[in-house]
């Protein structure tokens, strides 16, 4: 299966019909074109009401290969769901806070972002380190030369201009 055609599996699942209330959205490498073997559909939704969100994924998706649905602890208490769907792997993430405010989107924003703005090497070199086992958000961060808590630097590059991150990434020329 390609990269290319998780979008089929994605409408082919329905899940973007059924979790409709939720404000459901793509995010994470497949649709940024960073896809690794086994790299996932990644759905982040806004469930104000997490047990609603359980119970629609569970009525539609239980009998998937490998279901599992649980809750984070964390003070918003997410629902996630996992499964394999006609050959590939969902998650779902459902959370309390609207979708523009959860952190997976924020990361996969800037990201999209630092790609749009970049010439191709900043894509090539954090395809390479996630072609060796390295997770998207550290990736970024090693090829950025961002130290400390990759997923909080993301975060906090979000909130930088297009010129502040044209900047970052025109430093990086010669390395990257």
């Amino acid at each position: 299966m390609s990269a290319a055609d998780y979008a089929s599996a994605v409408t082919s699942s329905a899940v973007m019909e059924r979790l409709a209330p939720f404000d459901p959205r793509v995010v994470g490498t497949l649709p940024l074109d960073l896809a690794v073997p086994g790299s996932d559909i990644d759905i982040v939704c806004h469930a104000p009401d997490t047990n609603a969100f359980a119970d629609i994924v569970w009525a539609h998706y239980r009998s998937a290969d490998d279901f599992a649905l649980y809750r984070w602890i964390s003070e918003t208490r997410p629902a996630i769901a996992r499964f394999v769907l006609n050959g590939w792997p969902f998650e779902l993430f459902g959370d309390q806070r609207p979708v523009d405010q959860q952190p997976g989107w924020i990361h996969f924003e800037v990201e999209r972002r630092l790609l749009a703005l970049d010439d191709g090497r900043l894509r090539r070199a954090v395809g390479r380190l996630r072609a060796g086992g390295v997770k998207t958000e550290p990736a970024f961060a090693a090829v950025l030369g961002i130290t400390g808590d990759p997923y909080r630097a993301l975060l906090e590059l979000a909130a930088e201009t297009d010129a502040v991150l044209r900047t970052r990434i025109a430093a990086l020329a010669g390395s990257i």
